[in-house]
C-alpha cells in the first residue's frame, strides 16, 4: 500500500475499535462500564500482534499487547469463538478486567482477532468492589483461566453461569457480559467486512505494512533520545500489609534507535497488592516512550519491538503466581510511568512533565445485605507541569482514560449522596510553571456499606522537575478522621468519606515565572 492507502487502511482498523467500544457502553449494565467507560477494545493479527487500539485505557491496551500473542496460541480456534480469561498470570492484569477473544475467519482460515477488556465491579470477591487490601489472588475474587465462553456462535452455558454464579450481582454481571460478547460480534463482522473488501491476501499484507511503518517510527523517535544510560529511584508508600517505603529502580540505557529498560534492584514482591506481572509493567513503559513518538505512529506491536524490558523474576514488577495484584493494575502501573519520565528527564528534560498525581485513588464501596451492591471508581486529581505550560486540574493521567461517574448517576444507583466535588485549590506544585490542582470529592452514606481504599502520593508527593516543588500529597478522611492510603472500614448511615487527591509537580524555580499556570498538555 502507498503512505495515503496506508492510513486510510489504519484508519478504518481504528474505526472498527471505536465501534465495538460504543456497542459495550451502550450496552452495558453498569455504571463502571456505561458511565465511567472503564474498558478498551483492540485488532489483532493471526498471531496475536496488536495492529490497532481506540483511544481507551492505556494499562489495559499494553498489557494485551504484550501477552496476547501467548494467549491465541493457546488452543486450535474454530469460527464462531470466544475465549475469557482474567487471570493475571496469563494475560490478564488483575481480576476485575476480564477480557473477551474472539477469531476472525475468511473461507476457513484465521486472518486476524478481536478483543475487548472491561472492568466488573463485582468478580466474586467478599469486599464489595472486588478491590480487597488483601494478601492473596483468591481473596480478590473469580480467577478465570483461558476458557471458552461461546463455542461456535452460542454461548457455553456452564461456563457463564459458573462465573455469574460466583458474583453477588447476577442481572448486572450477565448483562456486562453480554455487553462484552456483543462487542466482540460486532468486531467479527467488521473485521470480516473489511477481508472482504481488500481481500484475504492484502488484508494480510496491510496489518504487517502497519507493524513495519509503526516500528520505522518508533526508531525514529528512539534515535532522537541522547545515547547513554539514565537511572532513576521513586518508592510506593505501603502495601497495606504493613510494608512501607517499597523501592523501585529503573535503569534506561538507549542505543542505536532501541531503548532497555531494566527493574533491576526493584524491591521484591511483597505481601499486600501491589504487586504486578510484568505485563502490566510492560504497559506503563510503552505508553511513556508512546508519548515521545510522533502523534502519528500507530498503536501497534511494531511500535514496541525496539523497547526491551527487564525485570527479575519475583520481583514486585514481576510477580509470581499467586501474588496479590489489585492494586499493582492501577497504582504500582502509575509509578512505573513516573520511574521511567523521572529516568527520561535526564536525557530530554525539555520534553518531559514533571510527576502527575501518581495514583488512581482507588474507591471500591458497596453492601452484601438485602439486595446488595458494588460500586467501583477511580478519582482524577493533578497533571504534572512541563516546560511548555501547567498541568491540568482535576483530570485522570497516564494509566487511566475513565471519567469521573455523573453525581445524578452515582446517587440515583446507590445509597450515596455527594457532598462536595471541588477543586483541591493550591495542591499543584509551585514553580516557573505550576502543576495543576488535585480534586476533593466527598461521599455521604445513606446505608452501612464497606468500603475499601487502595491509594498512592500520600506518603511520597509528586516530585517537581528542573527547580519545581512538589505537589500536595494525597489524603483520605472519615469524618474528619485520616485513614492510611490502602484500608478496608465499615460505614454507617451519615457517614462521611472525603478524598482529596494529589497535585501535579511543578516545573522550573518559582522565581523566574511566578508560578504562571496555562491548559497546555505537554505528554
Amino acid at each position: 500500500m502507498d503512505s495515503i492507502e496506508l492510513s486510510l487502511f489504519a484508519s478504518r482498523l481504528e474505526a472498527v475499535c471505536d465501534e465495538m467500544g460504543a456497542v459495550l457502553q451502550q450496552a452495558a449494565f453498569s455504571p463502571n462500564i456505561r458511565d465511567r467507560l472503564d474498558y478498551s477494545c483492540a485488532v489483532f493479527d493471526p498471531q496475536g500482534e496488536l495492529c490497532a487500539q481506540a483511544a481507551h485505557i492505556p494499562v489495559h491496551l499494553g498489557s494485551m499487547a504484550y501477552a496476547m500473542r501467548d494467549l491465541v496460541k493457546c488452543r486450535t480456534w474454530s469460527e464462531g469463538d470466544m475465549l475469557v480469561v482474567n487471570d493475571p498470570y496469563r494475560g490478564g492484569t488483575h481480576l476485575p478486567d476480564v477480557t473477551l477473544v474472539a477469531p476472525v475467519f475468511s473461507r476457513g482460515r484465521c486472518v486476524g482477532f478481536i478483543a475487548n477488556r472491561a472492568h466488573h465491579a463485582d468478580i466474586g470477591a467478599d469486599s464489595p468492589g472486588s478491590m480487597p487490601v488483601g494478601s492473596r489472588i483468591e481473596d480478590e475474587g473469580l480467577l478465570i483461566p483461558p476458557t471458552l465462553l461461546v463455542e461456535g456462535g452460542e454461548p457455553v452455558r456452564a461456563v457463564l453461569d459458573g462465573i455469574i454464579a460466583a458474583t453477588h450481582n447476577p442481572v448486572v454481571t450477565e448483562g456486562d457480559f453480554s455487553a462484552q460478547i456483543s462487542a466482540n460480534r460486532v468486531g467479527v463482522k467488521r473485521v470480516g467486512a473489511l477481508v472482504s473488501d481488500y481481500g484475504e491476501g492484502r488484508w494480510l499484507s496491510g496489518l504487517g505494512e502497519i507493524n513495519t511503518y509503526g516500528e520505522r517510527m518508533a526508531k525514529e523517535a528512539l534515535t532522537a533520545l541522547p545515547e547513554g544510560e539514565y537511572d532513576f529511584t521513586d518508592y510506593m508508600d505501603d502495601d497495606g500489609q504493613g510494608n512501607r517505603d517499597i523501592e523501585l529502580r529503573v535503569k534506561l540505557t538507549v542505543q542505536a534507535g532501541a531503548v532497555s529498560v531494566d527493574f533491576t534492584g526493584s524491591a521484591g514482591q511483597v505481601e499486600g497488592n501491589i504487586n504486578c506481572p510484568l505485563s502490566v509493567a510492560a504497559a506503563a513503559v510503552f505508553y511513556v516512550f508512546r508519548c515521545l513518538m510522533d502523534a502519528r505512529t500507530p498503536a501497534c506491536a511494531g511500535s514496541f519491538r525496539s523497547i526491551h524490558i527487564q525485570a527479575p523474576q519475583g520481583c514486585l514488577l514481576n510477580a509470581c503466581a499467586p501474588a496479590a495484584v489489585a492494586a499493582g493494575n492501577v497504582e504500582t502501573s502509575s509509578r512505573v510511568v513516573d520511574l521511567v519520565l523521572g529516568a527520561l528527564a535526564q536525557a530530554v528534560p525539555e520534553r518531559v512533565a514533571a510527576a502527575s498525581q501518581g495514583t488512581m485513588n482507588n474507591l471500591a464501596m458497596g453492601s452484601r445485605s438485602g439486595q446488595g451492591w458494588d460500586y467501583y471508581e477511580t478519582i482524577g486529581g493533578g497533571m504534572g507541569a512541563g516546560i511548555t505550560g501547567g498541568g491540568l486540574s482535576g483530570v485522570q493521567t497516564h494509566m487511566t482514560n475513565t471519567l469521573n461517574t455523573p453525581i445524578e448517576v452515582l446517587e440515583s444507583a446507590y445509597p450515596l449522596r455527594i457532598r462536595r466535588y471541588a477543586l483541591r485549590k493550591g495542591s499543584g506544585g509551585c514553580g516557573q510553571v505550576k502543576g495543576g490542582d488535585g480534586l476533593v470529592r466527598e461521599y455521604e452514606f445513606l446505608a452501612a456499606a464497606e468500603v475499601t481504599l487502595l491509594t498512592e502520593r500520600r506518603t511520597h508527593a509528586p516530585w517537581g522537575l528542573a527547580g519545581g516543588q512538589p505537589a500536595a500529597k494525597g489524603e483520605n478522611l472519615l469524618n474528619g478522621r485520616v485513614l492510611e492510603p490502602k484500608t478496608a472500614c465499615s460505614v454507617v448511615a451519615g457517614d462521611r468519606l472525603e478524598i482529596r487527591s494529589p497535585g501535579g509537580g511543578g516545573y522550573g524555580p518559582a522565581e523566574m515565572g511566578g508560578g504562571r499556570q496555562t491548559a497546555n498538555i505537554l505528554l
